[in-house]
C-alpha cells in the first residue's frame, strides 16, 4: 500500500504529465509578465477560455502595459469589456490598475499575501498570479481543481462552505511540488476543464480512473458536493426607447449598481409617463428578452417612442431635469452598455 505522501507525489506527477501530453498554447501561458497574468485572470473569472480570449487579445493590444491601462478612461474600459459580463471586474481592474501605477510605481506585488490585498484579487486569483509569474508554492483552487480533488480523493464537504474551502485549499497546498508550482496549477486547472468534466468526463483516457475514488464507488455524478444558498430572483424590466431627430435618450446606471458605469434606456411602469405636457405614445417591440444574471433572471421588454424634431428641445431640457443623457444615435455604439441593451440595439439595426 502507497504512504499517504507517496500517493499524493504519484497524482501530482499524473496530472504534470497529463498536461506535458496534452498542451494548451494559450497567450498568457507563454510569458512571467504579472501583468498580463492578472489581467488574464480578472477576464478569466465566471468566464470561459474561448468567451475570454478574444478579450485578453483585446485588452493587451488596447493597454500593453499597466501604465496605460490606468491612463484609460473607465468609460472607455467599460466599452472594451462590453459584453463579457460582472462588470464590477472591469471597474476593479481600472481601480487596481490605477492603484498599482500610483502607489507601487508600476510594480506588482510578487507574494500571495500582497497579492490579495489588490482590488479585486482572491484567492485563487493571488495563488494564479504569485505561482504563474513569480514561481511561489501556492494553490489555485477553482471550480475545476474542487472538482478533480472531490471526486479523486472521495471529499464530500460541501465546496460553497467555508469549512469545504478550507479543506480543499489544505490538500491542494499538500499536493503542489515545489519544484514546478505554476504548471501543477495548469495542469489541474486544464486536466478539470477537458479531462474531469463536470458531465460525461473522460473517465476512459484518464490516467487516474484505477485510484479515482468517485470512478471506483461509481460517484462521478455524485461529487462535489454543492449546496447552491443563492436564490434567483424574477425581474421584468420595461424600457423606454424614446427617439428625436436622430437622438435617444439614455440613462447612466449610477454608483452602487451592478451595471454602474454603463449605459441603458430610461425605465417607466405600465403606464405611460408624461413628458411635460405631453404624453407618449409607444409600441412594443415585439421580441421581449430574457438575462440571467448571478442573482436575477431579467424580462426585459422595449417601448419605442419617437417624437417629432420640434420636440427637441422640450426633451433636452427633460433629461437634465430627470438625469438622462441626450445623444446622437451614430454615438450610442462607443457607449459601454450591458449586454440585454447591446442585444436589443443589435436586432433593431437588422
Amino acid at each position: 500500500m502507497k504512504s499517504k505522501s507517496t500517493e499524493n507525489q504519484w497524482f501530482s506527477n499524473s496530472i504534470i504529465s497529463w498536461y506535458r501530453e496534452n498542451p494548451r498554447h494559450l497567450p498568457w501561458r507563454e510569458t512571467q509578465d504579472p501583468y498580463l497574468i492578472w489581467l488574464s485572470e480578472i477576464i478569466l473569472q465566471q468566464t470561459r477560455v474561448a468567451q475570454g480570449l478574444p478579450y485578453f487579445e483585446a485588452f493587451s493590444k488596447a493597454y500593453p502595459t499597466v501604465h496605460q491601462l490606468a491612463a484609460a478612461p473607465e468609460e472607455e474600459v467599460l466599452r472594451l469589456w462590453q459584453g463579457l459580463g460582472y462588470y464590477s471586474r472591469a471597474r476593479n481592474l481600472h481601480a487596481c490598475a490605477n492603484y498599482i501605477v500610483e502607489k507601487l510605481d508600476g510594480k506588482f506585488p510578487d507574494r500571495y499575501e500582497t497579492l490579495i490585498l489588490l482590488k479585486g484579487v482572491g484567492s485563487y486569483t493571488a495563488a494564479a498570479i504569485s505561482s504563474f509569474a513569480f514561481g511561489e508554492v501556492q494553490a489555485v483552487v477553482d471550480g475545476n481543481v474542487f472538482r478533480v480533488l472531490a471526486r479523486y480523493f472521495g471529499i464530500a464537504t460541501d465546496i460553497n462552505s467555508s469549512r469545504g474551502k478550507k479543506e480543499f485549499e489544505a490538500l491542494a497546498n499538500q499536493l503542489i511540488p515545489v519544484n514546478a508550482p505554476g504548471e501543477f496549477n495548469q495542469a489541474m486547472m486544464d486536466f478539470g476543464s477537458r479531462c474531469c468534466t463536470p458531465t460525461k468526463p473522460n473517465c476512459d483516457t484518464c490516467p487516474l480512473t484505477h485510484s479515482c475514488f468517485a470512478y471506483q464507488n461509481e460517484l462521478i455524478d455524485s461529487l462535489p458536493v454543492k449546496i447552491n444558498k443563492i436564490k434567483v430572483k424574477e425581474r421584468e424590466l420595461n424600457y423606454l426607447v424614446l427617439s428625436c431627430a436622430g437622438h435617444l435618450v439614455v440613462h447612466k446606471r449610477g454608483e452602487g449598481d451592478i451595471w454602474t458605469g454603463l449605459y441603458d434606456f430610461p425605465q417607466f411602469p405600465q403606464t405611460f409617463p408624461w413628458l411635460g405636457n405631453l404624453q407618449l405614445e409607444a409600441t412594443l417591440y415585439p421580441k421581449k428578452y430574457r438575462h440571467l444574471l448571478s442573482h436575477q433572471r431579467i424580462l426585459a421588454s422595449f417601448w419605442e417612442c419617437s417624437l417629432s424634431e420640434k420636440n427637441l428641445p422640450k426633451l433636452r431640457e427633460w433629461c437634465q431635469n430627470e438625469g438622462f443623457d441626450l445623444v446622437v444615435e451614430e454615438e450610442i455604439d462607443g457607449l459601454p452598455k450591458p449586454k440585454l441593451i447591446l442585444r436589443y440595439l443589435t436586432d433593431r439595426e437588422n
